[in-house]
């Protein structure tokens, strides 16, 4: 029975994050501070489209309306392991026949969670929702009687509680349309993709809500197998309050697993032009003299022979590229006349614009030429790195720049991006705090 078991597990077993981040109760108080005019938006045209119920029993005949909606309170705080609450006032202005208006408040308190459906997705759920309304009398009024609560069958009367209380979770700007956002597939280059898929539903601590993703990588259209991270990845959890709104973490697998798809894609591919001709070659190695007629231009074309591998230590990126370097002539009709390894260490740029992460390579720290033919002798060897090094040392950080130049996009949901961004590089893993921004609206 446990053979057929383990035979029956699905591949999810395998899956472990790589990257993941955390939103601050800093953040939450961002989310309920832009979330406030769209709430009351909704609040006003679900509460004034109906008619409110008659101020006295006694005046049956005279119906209410309500005639302002104005949210005064709203905020979304943190309850460690559980989830989120939220908590509204909304200010009423009920009129009736013939000219008499009063105003009643209507809280709101619900609590909240974030679920992961089984299409995968995550989702914002309410699991305790309590309205109650009350009127707001004037000073004369409260001199002569306590304020009134109203009644459970009062509140049914006055408004639509249940419909309210259903769509709480709309009363914010980030309702499921724009969580389900978070794991759409993001363009690369135009044949690879970057996707991030929540593994679980959030965790919910006192430093914030924490979402372990996992990334996958797309080429024409295929999730491609990337290798296997040597070490769990979870998400560091600050050791104090953090002022930023949101901490993103990326681990070194996630850059190993993004310059491999790119590898798989063939964007690390370079065709290099150098300033050599067959001719200038031929004054330093007499043989290259016999093989062509005519003067032509050197071009290096150099394809990946194993996949990439990022190293993260404190304050330092480097990408390591394993290349095969054909040279020879020509353009349209290659000839290859020597092949050469060229290995490459590199250190890595990082920066955020938007909602993308910017890599770049800043300088080439280290470049290894061996001849993958053992028949040529060391001197051959020692003339070809004079000729070719100054080449690669150019060429090759600017095409694989010129790939990199639209940036990764980060994971997000719609509408935010990111400001005030610091980068830190650790070891194993990178950490950016950020703040939330509302985009402007553009109509």
């Amino acid at each position: 029975l446990s053979l057929l078991l383990s035979l029956l597990v699905p591949a999810h077993t395998t899956r472990s994050p790589d990257c993941g981040g955390i939103l601050t109760p800093s953040g939450l108080r961002y989310l309920a501070e832009v979330s406030k005019p769209h709430a009351e938006s909704v609040l006003r045209k679900d509460l004034m489209a109906q008619p409110a119920p008659d101020p006295s029993p006694a005046s049956p005949n005279s119906r209410s309306q309500i005639i302002s909606v104005k949210v005064d309170k709203f905020s979304l705080t943190l309850v460690p392991d559980t989830g989120m609450r939220l908590s509204i006032e909304v200010d009423l202005g009920i009129t009736s026949a013939p000219s008499t208006t009063k105003e009643m408040r209507l809280s709101i308190l619900a609590d909240l969670h974030v679920e992961m459906n089984p299409e995968g997705n995550l989702e914002l759920v309410t699991s305790d929702c309590k309205p109650t309304l009350e009127e707001v009398q004037s000073t004369e009024e409260m001199d002569r009687s306590a304020p009134h609560k109203s009644s459970g069958s009062d509140v049914d009367k006055q408004i639509n509680v249940e419909k309210i209380c259903l769509e709480v979770s709309k009363l914010l700007l980030f309702p499921n349309e724009r969580l389900m956002s978070l794991a759409a597939p993001f363009p690369i280059t135009p044949n690879c993709q970057v996707q991030y898929l929540p593994l679980a539903a959030p965790m919910y601590s006192e430093q914030g809500i924490i979402i372990s993703l996992q990334t996958t990588f797309q080429v024409a259209g295929t999730v491609i197998p990337l290798p296997v991270s040597p070490v769990p990845f979870s998400m560091p959890e600050p050791a104090s309050s953090s002022p930023s709104h949101l901490i993103l973490a990326f681990s070194e697998h996630f850059y190993t697993s993004l310059f491999s798809a790119l590898e798989k894609s063939g964007a690390l591919n370079v065709s290099l032009l150098s300033s050599l001709t067959t001719a200038t070659l031929a004054e330093r190695i007499t043989q290259m003299g016999s093989l062509f007629q005519e003067d032509l231009p050197v071009v290096l074309q150099a394809v990946t022979r194993s996949s990439p591998h990022v190293v993260l230590e404190e304050d330092k990126a480097t990408v390591e590229l394993f290349l095969t370097a054909q040279i020879g002539t020509g353009s349209s009709l290659f000839q290859s006349f020597l092949s050469v390894n060229v290995d490459v260490t590199a250190r890595l740029h990082l920066s955020v614009a938007d909602t993308r992460m910017i890599i770049s390579v800043a300088a080439i720290e280290n470049i290894e030429l061996s001849l993958a033919t053992s028949d040529v002798g060391p001197i051959l060897a020692a003339l070809l790195e004079e000729l070719f090094l100054p080449t690669i040392r150019e060429e090759v950080p600017a095409q694989i720049n010129a790939v990199l130049r639209q940036g990764v996009f980060l994971p997000h949901i719609a509408s935010f991006t990111y400001t005030d961004v610091n980068i830190t590089i650790h070891k194993d893993y990178v950490l950016i705090p950020c703040n939330l921004q509302l985009e402007a609206r553009t109509r």
